[in-house]
Order: C-alpha cells, then sequence, then structure tokens
C-alpha cells in the first residue's frame, strides 16, 4: 500500500531528468541521508541492477542492498530493498510537459513478522522523514546544472 508520494515539475527535457533520476552516484548529492552508493552491477541501468546505498539516520550508518525491479527507458522504473522483513518499494514515473518533466513518486511499504508490523506506523514516519522531500532535492540539483 502506498505510504508516500510526490511529484514535481522539473523544468528540463524528460531525457536529462531520467538519466540524472537514474545516476545513483549523484544519490549523494541529491539526498540529505545517503552519504554513499556502490554498484553491485556492470553495465548501464537496467531492470535487475543492483547497488548498495550508505544511509547516516540518526547518528548511525545503514547499508541497503537496492534492485531496479522494473525499468522503462524515459519512463519510469522502481527501485526496491529487502532486509530484516522490510520491504520497501519506490515507485517513479516521468511524463513530458509543456514545462518540462512531471516526476511522480509513490513509496510501499510492507512487512513480516509480528515486530516490523508492530512497528510499521513508527518506520513509515522515519522513511518519510528521511525521504520525503527527496524529489524536491532531484529538482532543485537538475535545475541547478
Amino acid at each position: 500500500m502506498v505510504f508516500l508520494e510526490r511529484q514535481v515539475v522539473i523544468k528540463k527535457p524528460i531525457e536529462e531528468v531520467f538519466l540524472t533520476a537514474i545516476d545513483f552516484s549523484k544519490s549523494p548529492e541529491i539526498m540529505d541521508a545517503v552519504i554513499d552508493v556502490e554498484p553491485l552491477t556492470e553495465g548501464p541501468v537496467r531492470e535487475g541492477y543492483q547497488f548498495k546505498e550508505v544511509r547516516e539516520i540518526r547518528g548511525r550508518k545503514a547499508a541497503a542492498t537496492i534492485e531496479i525491479t522494473e525499468f522503462k527507458p524515459n519512463k519510469c522504473y522502481t527501485a526496491r530493498s529487502e532486509q530484516n522483513g522490510l520491504d520497501l518499494r519506490y515507485h517513479y514515473n516521468f511524463i513530458e510537459t509543456t514545462e518540462g518533466t512531471k516526476v511522480i513518486f509513490k513509496g510501499e511499504l510492507f512487512t513480516q513478522g509480528l515486530r516490523n508490523t508492530l512497528f510499521k506506523p513508527l518506520i513509515k514516519k522515519i522513511i518519510k522523514k528521511e525521504d520525503a522531500d527527496h524529489l524536491e532535492n532531484l529538482k532543485e540539483y537538475i535545475e541547478k546544472q
């Protein structure tokens, strides 16, 4: 179920916006909590591509392997992270508009186990705090280029 939704219009062509969004090496410059990204798959981003992302959350480092589970160039992609009974999926859609590119983001969280189910509201709150503004950050980053 979707628990986090955002959208922005970035005043740049769809190709530029999409290429920047899938250049995960730029994540530490765009997303406040991300401190390191390491590709785990060789070659270009595509379905099945994986990378390791390290974040600093509440003063602690947390690493996650993220896999691209859906990929349609200049249209959409889905990034999925699964660990410790938490399954987080971020869906991105890109639409060309007269003003530039509309990016629509939806975040889903699925939990396994009693502990994760009980703490799901808190987990969602933490994720929202970490990622709620990332599209605004992406917009600012791209429009400054």
